[in-house]
């Protein structure tokens, strides 16, 4: 008999589009247990405050239902560039159980909220060569955005039992699939429809995270503008599907318009990263979220930035069972390495 635990499902509520992964622990690593995607109405989450909880709720409910997912405990992930501070900080060495009793009155400097209205995390990377100090990496979430998702969660009928911060899923869904290489920059890149996570690793470490409020709602709307068509159809275009007498060589030239401001937002947070590290360079590109889905977005990122990119495969390493379309599967796994990610914690992780 083969070793199997059952695993938590990892919701990743974006602008655009509901995720669930369930993976199931196996006595050599991870199987594919259920995951499914549901689509959004965009009025439904704006900048990633909900607007319409109950049709969020109900989202949640029909892809649970449709798609067979039977765990009722669930990781929720969290980003945004005015409710998610993460931090890098120096400290004297202290044990872990210390620092959960000085954690706030260490970190209060560093957080532009008042330290009472956040939820408070930390991880010890490791202690300095000289100075008795250490470094620390230190997640600040406002409770009230935690309260958000957790709320619609739950009235969806889960159990919301941690609370991730969708680069660090990244980091959880590329640990899992990919060897870790000692000593190089290598920038895990999410563009959703109204965010871009990244998160730069070095050997595997996190050493630069940041959210930015732009995504692949921009495109959208520059081709409802262009050409006066729905948001549907628009949304068609740029997949690369056809739309009824719109000529794909005017589509591709709004894209590429279009995509120069996504393009500059990414390009602008490596070059701050390279200006904070001795200018050190960035190997590859690991791209995903709905932007991957976009018509040659990928190789125009690569030709801007000048390295090279590639899609995530958050299924690499995972065993996945013949029942599943793995056609499907890995048309659609660009998206999904959030949830992969967020659906790989476990209770007490650190």
């Amino acid at each position: 008999m083969i070793f199997k635990r059952r695993g938590m499902v990892g919701l990743d509520i974006g602008s655009r589009y509901i995720k669930a992964v369930q993976l199931n622990e196996v006595s050599d690593g991870y199987q594919l247990e259920s995951f499914g995607i549901i689509t959004l109405q965009p009025e439904l989450i704006v900048d990633g405050s909900i607007l319409d909880s109950l049709r969020v709720v109900e989202s949640i409910k029909e892809l649970i239902s449709s798609n067979g997912i039977k765990a009722k405990d669930a990781t929720i992930g969290v980003s945004g560039h005015s409710s998610v501070i993460i931090k890098r900080i120096t400290l004297p060495q202290m044990s872990e159980d210390e620092l959960h009793e000085s954690i706030k009155f260490e970190s209060e400097q560093y957080i532009p909220f008042d330290i009472e209205d956040v939820n408070l995390d930390f991880q010890i990377l490791g202690m300095q060569e000289e100075g008795n100090q250490m470094d620390v990496l230190v997640v600040a979430v406002k409770k009230d955005k935690i309260n958000e998702y957790v709320s619609v969660v739950k009235d969806a009928g889960l159990n919301p039992l941690i609370a991730d911060v969708d680069t660090f899923a990244l980091e959880n869904a590329y640990e899992t699939n990919y060897e870790i290489l000692p000593g190089e920059n290598l920038a895990l890149v999410n563009v959703g429809a109204s965010m871009i996570n990244m998160n730069i690793l070095k050997g595997g470490v996190s050493v630069f995270t940041r959210d930015s409020s732009v995504g692949g709602n921009l495109l959208t709307e520059a081709l409802q503008k262009e050409f006066t068509i729905s948001y549907d159809n628009a949304e068609k275009l740029k997949r690369g599907e056809a739309v009824e007498g719109i000529p794909q060589e005017e589509v591709a030239s709004v894209l590429i318009s279009a995509s120069e401001e996504i393009i500059a937002e990414i390009s602008r947070s490596f070059d701050y990263f390279k200006s904070t590290t001795g200018n050190e360079d960035i190997k590859e590109v690991i791209f995903s979220g709905g932007g991957a889905l976009v018509k040659d977005f990928a190789p125009l990122l690569s030709e801007r930035v000048g390295i090279s990119a590639r899609f995530i495969e958050p299924f690499r390493n995972i065993k996945i069972p013949d029942s599943f379309d793995k056609g499907y599967l890995k048309k659609v796994e660009p998206i999904m390495s959030v949830a992969v990610g967020l659906a790989l914690r476990r209770i007490g992780d650190r």
